[in-house]
């Protein structure tokens, strides 16, 4: 049976290199680069939180998230992490699921509230040099995006396990 995995590009693309999820997913969706595999569905959800929490209540076999993350070392680095539920910490004050916004922490928290659960988490994730108003990605985000979609590729084959030829879905642009 062919797994169902979902690739969620996420960000704000107003905010410079917080655009990095869904300027991957773009990159992934183009006509340029092969299909990735059957079962695949590739999604920008931009800043829809509360879409991507309902989008895994359909049950996903492995959620990838493309994103900017927090932390230090070089901008542009790539970085694949898993993420469990015991990574999500404790539901707190604060922390509820925004309509309007994307917390990926606050989405995947509110999946068993939802009447779902966290499948296998990926983040294919990178450093950002600048997150300020403004489109477009900095030089070293822009040189990143196609190592992340490698590594997105490469999840999904050598680790998710999927295989064939033709991508689930499509890429859905910040306000669809």
């Amino acid at each position: 049976m062919t797994p169902r995995i979902l690739v969620a590009g996420i960000g704000n693309m107003f905010f410079g290199d917080d655009g990095f999820g869904p300027e991957v997913v773009r990159h992934l969706a183009s006509p340029a680069e092969p299909p990735l595999p059957d079962g695949v569905r590739l999604v920008d959800y931009g800043i829809r939180g509360m879409h991507l929490a309902y989008d895994l209540l359909d049950g996903y076999d492995a959620l990838v998230i493309v994103d900017a993350v927090p932390g230090t070392g070089p901008a542009g680095k790539v970085e694949v992490l898993q993420v469990g539920a015991e990574d999500l910490g404790h539901r707190g004050g604060g922390d509820e699921l925004d309509a309007h916004g994307m917390d990926p922490v606050a989405v995947l928290r509110s999946l068993s509230a939802l009447g779902g659960e966290l499948p296998p988490t990926y983040v294919v994730g990178v450093r950002p040099a600048d997150i300020d108003d403004g489109i477009g990605l900095t030089e070293p985000l822009a040189a990143a995006v196609p190592t992340a979609a490698a590594a997105v590729r490469s999840l999904v084959v050598d680790r998710l396990g999927a295989s064939g030829a033709a991508c689930v879905g499509h890429a859905h642009g910040p306000t669809e």
